[in-house]
């Protein structure tokens, strides 16, 4: 196989960057699959891991992208064969073992994940490790009793990979929702993924009560922070919170009274290490009920040479839906 492209990152002098490169299949880190790579995705993650802003790279030199999807072009597993729709996010993909900016990615069998019928290699992305999360955060909260008759359902940072797919697929699935965002220009952008009402974060009064008015069936979370300590004390009872995200603060200051007088369930959601069977059901729903309503609008597809200011734009917390990385060649 000739050589082909892959952005791969550095560390030298104490510090950290990434540049596209020529790799080729003897370099990459082993693996029973070989993904003949379409598009990856830019997650908030890969802007950590590519830029050294958070210690995520275990080794050096390695190439990142923590999703991929594409098909198969050789496998050792008998579970796969060549040609078939596949796509693999999470694990170590991006950490450890070289990952999804490339042409061609190599990877154990077990992280594979077969491609839903109805999704092509483009919405798989556009769906992306943000997107799944957004699902599994979705799927836990129904397993705790969320349904739409509940009440309305509120999604934090909703301009954002994790809030736009959110906001579409809880629509899809019949939810009232409302958006909090801090991007007090994007409320139409909200509105037409079918938020029903959008709240600014500028003006948001979040009180110092204990329990505040109880407003929410359910939240998706990705602030954290002051947000996430508000979010428990202005869910109805039994109300769930699916925490998946950390952009306004690691620290959660609230009092055990949500949780012993309304019994309100706060879920952590890390898609990263979540079972084959969780992440296929998830999958399928995406492609499915869960099905983002709005998907490709909420796109801007870039190529390999464009990652720098995809990372920029992330950590700057600047970005609206779905960076989708095209790695195939012309």
């Amino acid at each position: 196989m000739k050589p082909f492209r892959a952005f791969r990152v550095f560390e030298e002098g104490g510090k950290v960057h990434g540049k596209q490169v020529e790799a080729t299949l003897d370099e990459l880190t082993p693996g029973d699959v070989v993904i003949k790579a379409a598009y990856s995705s830019v997650n908030y993650k890969d802007a950590l891991a590519a830029t050294g802003a958070n210690k995520i790279v275990r080794h050096f030199p390695l190439i990142t992208g923590i999703d991929v999807s594409g098909t198969i072009e050789s496998s050792s597993d008998s579970r796969f064969r060549p040609g078939d729709p596949a796509l693999v996010h999470g694990y170590e993909l991006g950490v450890s073992q070289d990952g999804g900016y490339a042409e061609y990615v190599r990877v154990p069998a077990d992280w594979v994940v077969p491609l839903p019928p109805g999704l092509s290699s483009i919405d798989a992305m556009a769906i992306g490790t943000a997107g799944f999360t957004a699902g599994l955060s979705i799927a836990r909260l129904e397993h705790n009793g969320l349904k739409p008759s509940n009440g309305p359902v509120i999604v934090t940072g909703a301009t954002g990979g994790v809030g736009s797919v959110a906001v579409q697929s809880l629509v899809a699935l019949g939810y009232q929702v409302t958006a909090l965002t801090g991007k007090d220009g994007e409320h139409d952008y909200l509105r037409s993924l079918g938020a029903r009402e959008v709240l600014s974060r500028s003006t948001l009064q979040m009180g110092t009560r204990p329990l505040e008015k109880a407003v929410w069936a359910g939240a998706i979370d990705v602030v954290g922070g002051d947000t996430l300590a508000w979010l428990t004390r202005t869910m109805m009872y039994g109300g769930g919170i699916a925490a998946s995200g950390l952009t306004g603060g690691t620290e959660l200051h609230t009092t055990v009274m949500p949780f012993i007088l309304r019994g309100v369930k706060l879920l952590g959601i890390d898609s990263a290490m979540c079972s084959m069977d969780e992440r296929r059901l998830v999958w399928q729903r995406l492609a499915t009920d869960m099905r983002p309503t709005a998907l490709r609008t909420i796109v801007k597809e870039i190529t390999m040479g464009d990652l720098p200011q995809a990372f920029d734009t992330l950590l700057k917390g600047a970005a609206r839906g779905r960076f989708v990385v095209k790695l195939a060649s012309q």
